[in-house]
C-alpha cells in the first residue's frame, strides 16, 4: 500500500517543486584507450639513422636534380623529388673549382635503419643514387662515412655498411601479417629534422605502384627526408621502408607508400652476397586482362597476364609462348593479376625449368620454359608502322583489310594476318589504326582478307568481337562491337 501511495504522490510533489526527481542510475560510458607510442619510439629510435649525401656538381643533372626515369614536371612525384634534391645554391664569395673543374655539393637528405649490430644499414636507392659520399649519423650523434654495398633501382632498396660494432639494430617483422587499419609509426628525418616520430594506420596493402613491388599504403605523415626510414608496427618490428608519397605540393598529403620488409630483406640478402640483384626473365611484354577480353576469349573471370609481345630470342619464344596467350600459372603459382607474373618470374633463379599454363584459343596449354636472367637495362627496338596498301570495301567492323606478303610475315615471325588499310565506324571507335595487323578474331586465326571478311559477315552483331591486333612490336586484344544492320 505504501509503495502504491508513493507511486501516485511522488509525481505530484515533483510537479509542485516539493520533491526532487529521482536520480536514475546510468550505465558507465566505455572509454577507448589510444595507443601509447612513447615506449615504442624509445625502443626503436636508437636504430634509426640520418643519411646525408654529396655529389660532384658536374654529376648533378639540370637544376641540381638527378635524372628521374619516367617523371615529368606534371607528375605528382616530380615536386617531391625536386624538393628532395634542391638546386645547390652557391655561398658568398668566389667558388673554388675542384681538381677536375667541379666541386662537391650537398645532394640530399634521407633516413635509414641499422639491421645488424656490425653496421649494415638499409635505405632507399633514390636516397643514395649518384652520390660520391654518404654520411650516416646515428641517434647518439656519431657520424660515419658509409660504403655502398649495393643498390637496386627496381625495388628502391639500398644496403650500406659503416665501420662500427655493437650498434642497436631493429627487429624485422613480417609484412604479410599486417592488417588494414593496424597502427604503425614512422621514424626518420623529414626536412632534416632527425628522430621525428609520426603515427597512423595501414590504409591498404598490395598497392601496385611498381613492377616488382606491392606497396603498403599508410596515412602516416611522411615527408622529404623520411625516405629510407622504417615503418614499425605496435610490436616494435619493422614491416616496411618508407619510400614514396603522393603529393601535389611536395609535402605530405595523407597518402604514403612503404616497401614491404619481406621484399626488401630478400633484396638486401642478394646485395650483401654479390652487390647486385639477379632476377629471372622469360622475354614477354604483358598487360592486364580486362573483363571484356576475358568474356570474349572464354575465360571465366578477369585473371592472368595477357602476352602482348614475345622476344623472338627469349626463353618464352623457345617454349612456344605466343602473343595473345594469357598466362594463368607459372611454376605452380596462380597469376591472379598482371603484376604477379614479373614478380614471380623475377624471383625465380635463372636456369630454372618452370612450368607455364597459358590460355590459348579457348583452352589451357602447359608449356615448359627455362628462365633466363634479366639484364640491368633493356631496350626494345621498335619498327615503324607499315605503309597502307590498296583499299577494298569496309566490312561490318568498319575495317578495310588486305593480305600480308609472305616475306613480311616471315620477318615479323607470325604465321598469318591481315593488314588494316582503312578504318572507320566501330573499329575506329575501338582504337584501331591504319597499318595494324589483325592476327585472330574470337580465337580463330586470320588467314587472309577473304576469310577474315567472311568471318565478320557471319558475326552476331549483338555481341562484342575480340580482335588480336599487332601494332609495332606489341600485340593486344581489342574489343569491337559490330555495326547494326
Amino acid at each position: 500500500m505504501n509503495k502504491l501511495i508513493a507511486r501516485i504522490l511522488l509525481p505530484l510533489l515533483v510537479a509542485f517543486g516539493v520533491a526532487a526527481p529521482p536520480v536514475l542510475a546510468q550505465a558507465p560510458v566505455p572509454t577507448v584507450q589510444l595507443p601509447d607510442f612513447a615506449d615504442l619510439a624509445e625502443r626503436a629510435g636508437p636504430a634509426v639513422v640520418n643519411i646525408r649525401t654529396t655529389a660532384r656538381l658536374g654529376s648533378v643533372h639540370g637544376r641540381g636534380m638527378p635524372q628521374i626515369p619516367g617523371l615529368d614536371e606534371n607528375d605528382p612525384f616530380y615536386e617531391f623529388f625536386r624538393r628532395f634534391f634542391p638546386q645547390p645554391q652557391p655561398g658568398p664569395g668566389p667558388q673554388r673549382p675542384g681538381p677536375r673543374g667541379d666541386r662537391q655539393v650537398p645532394r640530399g637528405l634521407g633516413s635509414g635503419f641499422v639491421i645488424s649490430s656490425d653496421g649494415y644499414v638499409m635505405t632507399n636507392h633514390h636516397v643514395v643514387e649518384g652520390s660520391e659520399q654518404i654520411t650516416v649519423t646515428l641517434a647518439d650523434k656519431r657520424e660515419f662515412s658509409a660504403k655502398l654495398i649495393g643498390s637496386d633501382q627496381r625495388t628502391d632498396v639500398a644496403l650500406l655498411k659503416i665501420d662500427a660494432t655493437g650498434l642497436p639494430a631493429v627487429r624485422i617483422g613480417d609484412s604479410n601479417r599486417l592488417r588494414v587499419g593496424e597502427w604503425v609509426i614512422a621514424i626518420g628525418s623529414p626536412f632534416g629534422l632527425e628522430s621525428t616520430v609520426t603515427a597512423g594506420i595501414v590504409s591498404a596493402k598490395a598497392r601496385e605502384t611498381g613492377e616488382f613491388l606491392p606497396f603498403i599504403q599508410t596515412d602516416v605523415a611522411v615527408n622529404p627526408g623520411n625516405s629510407g626510414g622504417p615503418l614499425i608496427n605496435m610490436r616494435g618490428e619493422v614491416v616496411g621502408i618508407n619510400s614514396q608519397i603522393f603529393t601535389t605540393s611536395g609535402a605530405f598529403a595523407g597518402i604514403s607508400f612503404a616497401i614491404p620488409i619481406d621484399e626488401a630483406m630478400r633484396v638486401q640478402e642478394q646485395l650483401r652476397a654479390s652487390g647486385r640483384v639477379i632476377r629471372g626473365r622469360i622475354g614477354v611484354t604483358i598487360t592486364a586482362v580486362s573483363r571484356e577480353v576475358a568474356e570474349a576469349i572464354g575465360l571465366s573471370k578477369s585473371q592472368g597476364a595477357l602476352v602482348t609481345n614475345v622476344d623472338p630470342d627469349g626463353p618464352a619464344a623457345k617454349a612456344g609462348v605466343e602473343a595473345g596467350d594469357v598466362v594463368l600459372r607459372f611454376d605452380g603459382r596462380p597469376i591472379d593479376s598482371q603484376s604477379d607474373l614479373p614478380r614471380i618470374v623475377g624471383g625465380t633463379r635463372p636456369g630454372t625449368k618452370a612450368s607455364m599454363t597459358v590460355w590459348r584459343k579457348g583452352s589451357q596449354r602447359d608449356l615448359q620454359v627455362t628462365v633466363g636472367e634479366i639484364a640491368p637495362e633493356q631496350q626494345t627496338a621498335r619498327r615503324g608502322e607499315p605503309p597502307p596498301s590498296s583499299a577494298a570495301p569496309a566490312n561490318a567492323l568498319g575495317l578495310t583489310v588486305s593480305d600480308v606478303a609472305a616475306d613480311r610475315l616471315k620477318e615479323l615471325k607470325i604465321r598469318s594476318a591481315v593488314q588494316v588499310d582503312a578504318v572507320d565506324g566501330p573499329a575506329a571507335s575501338a582504337g584501331l589504326r591504319q597499318g595494324d595487323l589483325i592476327l585472330a578474331l574470337n580465337n580463330v586465326d586470320v588467314v587472309n582478307a577473304k576469310q577474315f571478311n567472311d568471318q565478320v559477315a557471319r558475326l552476331d552483331r549483338k555481341k562484342n568481337v575480340a580482335l588480336l591486333v599487332r601494332r609495332g612490336d606489341a600485340t593486344q586484344y581489342v574489343i569491337v562491337r559490330p555495326a547494326e544492320r
